[in-house]
C-alpha cells in the first residue's frame, strides 16, 4: 500500500463533526481529495489554509546580498517567541497548582475503568501525565519582553531544520519500510533527534506527519515489522488515538467525549478501543478529565469534583449528577484551562462602580454605544456583538477611553480590519493603539510589555473575536495586567476560528459577563441581504443600483468563465471597481471551480507567465499564510536567493524558498476562511453545483459579507443555497470552556 501522505482536503471546513473515517456530508463531490478526519475532511479551514499545492520554490536566478535583512527578526519569529513564552508560563502555572483531584468514584462501566487507569498513572504505576487540578489563581510571573522591531519586515522563518545525519537515518528507515524517502525531513522534524530509532521501534509514529493516514502507516508497519505487525498492537492503538485527537483539533474540538473517541477507534480497526485509550493516557500522550453535565432545573455543572466535596458527599452519593468523560491533547486542555483562569481574573479584578469620568463619556454617546461604555466602566470583561457597521461602537469606546487618559488598544484579526477600524476614528491605521492580534502578541505592534511580561495597557478591545482559537485567546488573556479591562467584539454569525475552540460563542453561551448587542444596522441592499442570511432567511432584496447580481450557470466550466468575465470586464465597467479590488470567494480549493482552477484562469487573464519562482511571477496576487488560521492578501514583487518577495498590507515580506509551498497560494480566488477578517469593494461568490452539500449559513454569511459595494453570485446550486441558509447551522464543537468558567465566575444577571 502506498504510504504517500494524503494531500489536504480541497473542501473548506464549514464546521466540525465527530471522528469518523467515512467522508461526511461536508466532503465536496467535485474536489480532488477529501480526507476523512475526526470531524470530517482534513479541511483547509481546519489547517489554517496554509498548505498550498504549488510546487516547491525553485532555486532562483539572481543572487542577493540581503544578509542584513536576513539578520532582522521577522514578525513571525517574534510571534513564535511570544507564543513559546506564554505556553511555558501556562505550563508553570499548572505545575504550581494542586495535584490531581480524586474523582469519579461514582462512575461505572467504561468511564470507571478509564478513571481507574488515570489514577494508576497518577499513583506512579506508569509515567504520569499532567492532569487537571482545581482552577485557582496563581501569581503572575515575569516574562522576557519579545523583541520588537520598529518596522514590520521580512522573512517568514523556516522551522529549525533537523540535523542532516538525523534526516539520513530516517530516510534509511523509510526506505526499508517502502515509504517515500521524501518524508524524511518531516518525520525528523516531528520526532526529534532520535527520530530514526523511534520510527524503527514504533512504525506507527509515521502518523505524526501531517497528511499520513492510518492505512498508510499500517502498510509501512507491515513492511517494516513483518509478522510482528498486528491490528491489536498496543503501539498502533496509541498512535491512532493521538491521530484521532489531532484530527478532532483540526475540526475545532479541544477534546472528545470518551464514547465518540472509542467509536472512532473501532472504525479505524482498533480491536480494543478502551485499552488503546488507557495506554495512551498511561504514556502521557493525552489527558482524561470529567465534567458534570447540566440537567434541566439543576444547578450549574462543575468542571471537577474536589476532595472536600467528595468527602462531604460520602453519605449522599445518590444526589450526584451525571458526568461526561473527555479525552484531549495536553496543549489544548492546558490552554483552555488557562483561558478560563485568566478570564476569571479579568472579571474579578476590576472595581464594579463606574467613575464620574466614565459616566460623562457615556452621557455624550447614545444608543448601544452608551450602553457599551457603561458596561465597560463597571466590568472587567464585556462582550459586544454586531455587524460591520457596529464597529463604530468599539471605535467610540476606544476614543472615549483614550480621552480619559487610559492606555487603550484595539486589536483586529487582519490588517484590513485594522484599516476599517481606523476609518471610524479618522486615524492612521499605523497608530500604535490600532494593532493586529498577531502583531500585538509578537510585540511588533502595540504598547509592548511591562516588567512582568504583561501588556502595558488598561483596556484591550479585540474585534473579530469569533476568529480567536483557544490558544490565541489564552495568550491574550494571560498577557493582560491585573486590573485591565477586556472587550471582545465580533459578529457571531461568522465562521468560527480555524483553530480548535469556539471562544466567543462559548462566552456568549456561558453568560458570565455583560453582553451588549449593537443596534446599529448594516444599511443598503447588501446589509439587508446579509442580515437576512444571519437569521436563516435568503430574501429577495431590491437592488436598484445593481449592488447584488445573480449569474446562473449550468456547470463548473461555465462558472469559471463567468467569474473571469465578471472580474475582468463586467464589474469594472459597471461600477468602476478595478479588478485588483475584487475578490473571488469559493467553497474549496479543489474541484473544477475551486480556488486552484479559478486562480489558474484568473492568472492567465491578468498576469500570464511561466511561474518561474515556485509557480509564481512578479505581479501575481497571492494569499500569504504566515501561521495556521491567518491569511493576508498581497502581491509578488520579485524573487532572489533569499526567497519570494511579497508586498502584504503595505509591508515587505520575504518568504524563504523552502516555505513557499506551505505558506503562499495564488490569491485572486480565496475560500471564505481565507477571506474572513477582510473586505473588498466587490466580491464574486462562486457556487458550483458540486459545492451544494458543503454550504452552511455561516459560510454564506461570511462569503456574502466580504463585499462592501457590489456582490455577484455565480449561482449553480439551485435550491441548495436557500436550504443551507435556512437549515444548515454551524456544527457543534466539543469544548470545556463554559463548564470551566462556571466553576469560577457566577452567571451574569
Amino acid at each position: 500500500m502506498s504510504t504517500e501522505p494524503e494531500p489536504p482536503s480541497t473542501t473548506e471546513n464549514t464546521g466540525p463533526g465527530t471522528p469518523d473515517d467515512a467522508p461526511p456530508a461536508e466532503a465536496s463531490p467535485g474536489t480532488d481529495s477529501a480526507a476523512a478526519t475526526a470531524g470530517g475532511p482534513t479541511s483547509e479551514a481546519a489547517t489554517g489554509e496554509s498548505a498550498p499545492t504549488s510546487p516547491a520554490a525553485a532555486a532562483v536566478d539572481t543572487e542577493s546580498g540581503a544578509d542584513e535583512a536576513a539578520r532582522k527578526l521577522s514578525e513571525a519569529e517574534a510571534e513564535l517567541a511570544a507564543q513559546k513564552l506564554e505556553r511555558e508560563r501556562i505550563e508553570r502555572r499548572k505545575a504550581e497548582k494542586q495535584g490531581p483531584i480524586p474523582a469519579g468514584t461514582k462512575l461505572s462501566g467504561k468511564a470507571a475503568d478509564l478513571l481507574a487507569a488515570v489514577r494508576a498513572v497518577e499513583g506512579g504505576e506508569k509515567p504520569a501525565a499532567t492532569v487537571f487540578a482545581d482552577p485557582e489563581p496563581a501569581p503572575r510571573r515575569a516574562a522576557a519582553e519579545p523583541v520588537r522591531r520598529p518596522q514590520p519586515v521580512a522573512a517568514e522563518p523556516a522551522a529549525t531544520a533537523p540535523a542532516p545525519d538525523t534526516v539520513e537515518a530516517v530516510r534509511r528507515v523509510l526506505t526499508g519500510g517502502g515509504a517515500p524517502e521524501t518524508l524524511a525531513p518531516q518525520v525528523a522534524a516531528a520526532l526529534g533527534e532520535g527520530a530514526a530509532q523511534a520510527l524503527g521501534e514504533d512504525p506507527w509514529q509515521l502518523l505524526r506527519v501531517p497528511g499520513v493516514r492510518p492505512e498508510q502507516a499500517d502498510g509501512f508497519a507491515r513492511a517494516l515489522l513483518g509478522t510482528e505487525c498486528a491490528p491489536d498492537d498496543e503501539r498502533r492503538g496509541r498512535a491512532v488515538t493521538v491521530w484521532l485527537l489531532e484530527q478532532a483539533a483540526l475540526a475545532g474540538h479541544t477534546a472528545l467525549e470518551l464514547p465518540a473517541l472509542t467509536a472512532a477507534l473501532g472504525r479505524q480497526g482498533v480491536p480494543d478501543a478502551d485499552a488503546a485509550v488507557q495506554s495512551t493516557l498511561a504514556e502521557g500522550e493525552a489527558l482524561a478529565f470529567q465534567d458534570a453535565v447540566d440537567e434541566p432545573g439543576a444547578a450549574p455543572a462543575r468542571a471537577a469534583q474536589s476532595e472536600e466535596s467528595e468527602e462531604s458527599e460520602e453519605d449522599d452519593e445518590e444526589e450526584t449528577g451525571p458526568v461526561r468523560v473527555l479525552v484531549g491533547l495536553e496543549r489544548y486542555a492546558l490552554a483552555e484551562e488557562s483561558l478560563a483562569d485568566g478570564l476569571a481574573r479579568v472579571v474579578n479584578s476590576v472595581a464594579k462602580e463606574a467613575s464620574t469620568a466614565w459616566e460623562s463619556a457615556a452621557a455624550s454617546a447614545s444608543g448601544s454605544t452608551a450602553e457599551l461604555i457603561r458596561a465597560v466602566a463597571g466590568h472587567g470583561l464585556v462582550l459586544h456583538t454586531g455587524g460591520e457597521a457596529a464597529r463604530a461602537e468599539p471605535a467610540a469606546l476606544l476614543a472615549a477611553a483614550r480621552s480619559l487618559g487610559l492606555r487603550a488598544v484595539a486589536a483586529c484579526h487582519t490588517p484590513d480590519g485594522r484599516r476599517r477600524l481606523a476609518a471610524h476614528l479618522h486615524a492612521d491605521d499605523g497608530d500604535g493603539f490600532l494593532v493586529t492580534v498577531p502583531g500585538l502578541l509578537s510585540g511588533a505592534e502595540g504598547p509592548g510589555r511591562d516588567a512582568e511580561g504583561a501588556f502595558a495597557l488598561d483596556l484591550l478591545i479585540v474585534l473579530d473575536a469569533p476568529q480567536l482559537d483557544v490558544e490565541t485567546a489564552a495568550m491574550l488573556v494571560e498577557s493582560l495586567p491585573d486590573g485591565a479591562r477586556l472587550v471582545l467584539g465580533g459578529d457571531p454569525a461568522m465562521l468560527w476560528s480555524a483553530g480548535p475552540g469556539r471562544v466567543f460563542a462559548d462566552l456568549l453561551a456561558a453568560r458570565v459577563c455583560p453582553q451588549v448587542a449593537s443596534r446599529t444596522p448594516d444599511l443598503g441592499p447588501l446589509g439587508e441581504l446579509v442580515s437576512g442570511v444571519g437569521i436563516g432567511e435568503l430574501n429577495q432584496v431590491e437592488a436598484p443600483g445593481k449592488e447584488i447580481v445573480i449569474v446562473p450557470v449550468r456547470d463548473a466550466g461555465e462558472a469559471v468563465h463567468r467569474t473571469v468575465q465578471l472580474v475582468a470586464d463586467s464589474v469594472p465597467r459597471a461600477f468602476g471597481i478595478p479588478a485588483e479590488q475584487t475578490v473571488v470567494v469559493t467553497p474549496g480549493h479543489g474541484g473544477a471551480a475551486g480556488t486552484r482552477a479559478l486562480n489558474a484562469a484568473l492568472k492567465e487573464r491578468f498576469n500570464p507567465g511561466p511561474g518561474r519562482f515556485g509557480g509564481f511571477d512578479p505581479g501575481d496576487r497571492i494569499a500569504y499564510s504566515p501561521a495556521p488560521g491567518r491569511t493576508v492578501a498581497g502581491q509578488v514583487v520579485t524573487a532572489d536567493a533569499d526567497g519570494l518577495h511579497l508586498s502584504c498590507a503595505g509591508a515587505a515580506v520575504v518568504v524563504p524558498k523552502e516555505r513557499v509551498e506551505q505558506s503562499v497560494r495564488h490569491g485572486w480566488a480565496l475560500t471564505a476562511h481565507q477571506a474572513v477578517g477582510s473586505r473588498w469593494p466587490a466580491a464574486v461568490v462562486v457556487l458550483p453545483g458540486d459545492a451544494a452539500q458543503v454550504l452552511s449559513r455561516p459560510w454564506v454569511y461570511t462569503a456574502f459579507s466580504r463585499a462592501e459595494r457590489h456582490l455577484s453570485v455565480v449561482h449553480g446550486v439551485e435550491q441548495a443555497l436557500a436550504g443551507a441558509v435556512a437549515e444548515v447551522t454551524a456544527k457543534p464543537r466539543t469544548t470545556r470552556l463554559p463548564v470551566l468558567l462556571r466553576t469560577q465566575v457566577p452567571a451574569a444577571g
